[in-house]
């Protein structure tokens, strides 16, 4: 099988995982990849669901060579490729001086990537008014597996470690958005000072955009490398209904931000997320990639994919037909331009673990 048609296939059509004691833990609720487990196939780590439940009706599926004692991917039985699973990391069994185990505070995505929610809690989640219908980024906190604020001390101890310990390359940093007018910029930022002061690590900040642009500098100078901004969806509709209070900022505001930020982190180093699946068409999104693009932002476009116990839950993720068709045209576009997620300084784009477009670049 064509190798980025079938990492197409398993991030849409997802893996049926029998045994868990498989590498490290798979990934439930929060934000980012959740209901996900890091899959190595050719050298290359990406993230594949497995505990929803397209991944529970998938073809593929892991058995054991008996032979030569490797995990065998499989596609209705038949054996696909040779896969391996990252091993639990090392700083996960390390606890703060206060008690805290480390995987509390930040998480390894991919195999070389730390990723942490800096603020567990948003303004929009607990109003059906407001939240995005895709997010889980309190369940996780609700069942006790983070914590609602990870101080900057704690970070910047998780981060030296998760270096020293695990040879992890670079680090994102998220939060839930606080009702503030800086979007949860300034936290990111303190956060950011205090990591860069114990590791040299590069690291990308995630947030909606601030009121005020010029956060944009005061987080580079903290140490933020790029910048992520998410659209998650760009037909003004589809925003409406998947993601209501969100969709209150417009996409005007939005783009003015990424303008703004590229001139603060550099041409190809401010990046936005965007979610195919939730209702957005090919055109839609080639259009809007075309437009980021031309303006020195990546797009970097992921399958959606519905998460337990969220209002999409039973919201179908896009068919590997359909990945594969925006994958080549923004992946042509970003070729002709010279932007590669391999040029991130840090970042989603640049691990690329959720998505196939790296390869179509």
């Amino acid at each position: 099988m064509n190798p980025k048609h079938l990492l197409t296939e398993l991030q849409t059509r997802g893996l049926q995982i029998v045994d868990e004691s498989m590498g490290a833990q798979g990934r439930r609720g929060g934000a980012g990849p959740s209901d996900h487990k890091a899959v190595t196939i050719d050298g290359r780590t990406i993230m594949v669901p497995i505990y929803t439940g397209t991944a529970a009706s998938s073809p593929y599926g892991v058995a054991n060579s008996e032979e030569t004692h490797q995990a065998i991917l499989t596609y209705e039985d038949q054996p696909v490729a040779t896969v391996e699973f990252p091993h639990q990391p090392r700083f996960y069994s390390l606890t703060t001086a206060d008690g805290v185990p480390y995987w509390k505070i930040a998480l390894l995505h991919s195999k070389d990537v730390l990723a942490t929610t800096v603020l567990q809690t948003c303004m929009r989640y607990r109003d059906a008014s407001t939240a995005c219908q895709f997010c889980a980024i309190e369940k996780s906190l609700d069942q006790g597996r983070t914590l609602a604020r990870k101080t900057p001390e704690q970070l910047a101890e998780v981060a030296e470690a998760a270096v020293r310990l695990d040879g992890v390359q670079h680090m994102i940093m998220t939060t839930g958005t606080p009702n503030t007018p800086d979007r949860g910029a300034a936290y990111l930022a303190e956060c950011a000072r205090a990591i860069k002061q114990r590791v040299n690590l590069p690291i990308q900040a995630q947030c909606e955009p601030p009121a005020d642009f010029g956060w944009f500098e005061t987080m580079r100078q903290a140490g933020i490398d790029s910048l992520g901004m998410h659209l998650e969806a760009a037909d003004p509709a589809v925003r409406a209904r998947i993601m209501p209070g969100k969709a209150e900022v417009p996409l005007s505001v939005y783009f003015e931000a990424f303008e703004a930020a590229v001139q603060v982190f550099g041409w190809g180093q401010v990046t936005t997320y965007l979610l195919a699946g939730l209702g957005d068409s090919l055109e839609t999104l080639i259009s809007t990639s075309e437009r980021l693009i031309a303006m020195g932002v990546y797009p970097f476009i992921v399958p959606f994919v519905p998460i337990t116990d969220t209002p999409l839950a039973q919201h179908p993720a896009p068919s590997a037909a359909f990945m594969t068709a925006v994958y080549e045209q923004v992946g042509q576009r970003l070729k002709q331009a010279g932007m590669t997620a391999a040029a991130m300084k840090a970042g989603c784009a640049k691990c690329g673990a959720c998505s196939a477009l790296a390869a179509f670049e």
